[in-house]
C-alpha cells in the first residue's frame, strides 16, 4: 500500500470513529434519569461494540499500527499484574545507595609487614572504605583521626596502631560522637599465609555471625554495634557486589573476641534421589578464607577515640608487663641455680667434718 493510500485509510477510519462517538452520545442523552443503571448496563455492551468496532477498523490498518497498538496492549496487561495488590511484596527495596557508609582504613608509622598485609585484608574486607597515609601523630590520635574522617566524609574509622613494632593495637570507632573501642590484636593470620582454600567475590556483602555472648553482656552488645557499623557493606554502594557469599563471623571465647571468615559453599544434588535423600535441592557448607585475629577488649569510650570511660576490662595485662614478668622469672632462675650451688657447697664441707677418721688407715702403708 502506498503513503497516499494509507493517509486515506487513516482520514476513512477517523470519520468512522467519529460517527459511531455521535450515535453513542446520542443514545445516552436520550436515556431518563430513573433507569440509570439499566441505562448504564446498555453503556456497558454499546462501548463492547465501539471497542469491538474499533478492533475490526484498526485491522484494516497498516501493519505498522497493529504493531504498535499490540505493544500498547502489552504493556497495558504487564502494566496490570505489576499493579496487581495480590502480588504486591510485605515490603517494598531499593537497590540504590542510600545508606552511604564510609569507612576509613589505616595504620601508624613504624607498622610490621605482618600488620601492613592483616590491614591491606581487612581493606579487600571493606569495598566502602577510604585510605590515608600513615599516621605519625602519637600525641593526639583522637583529634588527628577525627579531623581526617571529616575531610575523608567518613562516619567510621579503623586505625591500626603499631608499638615497638611488635604489638598491635586496633582503634574502632564511629566518627565524629563516637562510640569507640580500643582492642589488642594477637594470634594474626594473614590470606596469604594460611593458604585457605575458601574463595568468595571480592567486594561482596557479608552476612555478620555473632555469638550469643553479644546479646547477653553489654559491653560485647555495643561492640556488635561498632562491628556492624564498620564490617557491613551498606546496600548498592558502587564497589560492591549484590552477592552475599561469605560470612564474618565474630565469637567470644575466654574473656576475647575471636574473629573468623568463611566462604558460603553450596553443594548442589546430582539427581532426583540425592534430592530425595536430603530433602533439600542445595547443601551449604563454609571454608575459610581468612584473614583470622584475636581482639582483646581494653577500653570502650563514650566519644570518638577518646572521652568518658564507659567500659574497662579488669583482666586485661599489658603485654609490656608480661615481657618484663618473664624477664624477672629468668632473672630468678639464674638466682636459683647460684643458691643452689652455695647449698651444695656447703652441704659438702658439712659433711666431710662429720665423717669419722678410720684408725686402721695409718697400719697399712
Amino acid at each position: 500500500m502506498t503513503r497516499s493510500g494509507r493517509k486515506r485509510a487513516r482520514e476513512a477510519e477517523k470519520e468512522r470513529k467519529s460517527k459511531s462517538e455521535e450515535k453513542i452520545e446520542a443514545a445516552l442523552s436520550s436515556e431518563s434519569d430513573e433507569d440509570m443503571d439499566e441505562d448504564g448496563a446498555g453503556d456497558d455492551e454499546k462501548n463492547k461494540k465501539y471497542s469491538d468496532s474499533e478492533s475490526d477498523s484498526d485491522n484494516d490498518d497498516s501493519e505498522n499500527d497493529d504493531g504498535s497498538e499490540s505493544e500498547a496492549s502489552a504493556s497495558s496487561v504487564s502494566s496490570d499484574e505489576e499493579d496487581d495488590p495480590l502480588v504486591e511484596p510485605s515490603f517494598k527495596t531499593s537497590n540504590k545507595y542510600q545508606n552511604k557508609q564510609r569507612c576509613l582504613v589505616l595504620t601508624s608509622r613504624g607498622v610490621t609487614s605482618r600488620y601492613r598485609h592483616l590491614l591491606e585484608d581487612i581493606r579487600t574486607l571493606l569495598p566502602h572504605h577510604k585510605k590515608d597515609s600513615k599516621l605519625d601523630d602519637k600525641q593526639s590520635i583522637g583529634s588527628t583521626l577525627k579531623e581526617i574522617c571529616e575531610v575523608k566524609s567518613c562516619n567510621t574509622c579503623v586505625f591500626l596502631e603499631c608499638r615497638k613494632r611488635q604489638d598491635a593495637y586496633l582503634w574502632i570507632g564511629a566518627a565524629p560522637n563516637g562510640p569507640s573501642a580500643k582492642f589488642y590484636v594477637a594470634n594474626v593470620h594473614t590470606m596469604d599465609e594460611l593458604k585457605l582454600t575458601g574463595n568468595c567475590m571480592q567486594g561482596s556483602r557479608p552476612l555478620l555471625q555473632f555469638s550469643a555472648d553479644f546479646d547477653t553482656v553489654p559491653h560485647l552488645t555495643l561492640c556488635k554495634h561498632i562491628f556492624i557499623d564498620v564490617f557491613g557493606t551498606p546496600r548498592g554502594h558502587p564497589k560492591s557486589k549484590p552477592f552475599v557469599d561469605r560470612i564474618m563471623g565474630f565469637y567470644f571465647v575466654d574473656n576475647k573476641i575471636w574473629v573468623r571468615n568463611y566462604q558460603i559453599v553450596e553443594e548442589e544434588v546430582e539427581n532426583a534421589k540425592e534430592r530425595r535423600a536430603r530433602k533439600a535441592g542445595v547443601k551449604s557448607t563454609l571454608v575459610e578464607i581468612g584473614p583470622r585475629f584475636v581482639l582483646s577488649t581494653i577500653r570502650i569510650f563514650a566519644g570518638a577515640f577518646g572521652g568518658q570511660t564507659l567500659y574497662q576490662n579488669p583482666s586485661f595485662v599489658s603485654p609490656n608487663t608480661v615481657r618484663s614478668q618473664n624477664a624477672m622469672d629468668r632473672g630468678g632462675y639464674y638466682k636459683n641455680r647460684k643458691d643452689q650451688e652455695v647449698k651444695r657447697k656447703k652441704r659438702k664441707e658439712i659433711l666431710e667434718q662429720n665423717v669419722r677418721k678410720n684408725p686402721l688407715d695409718d697400719v697399712f702403708m
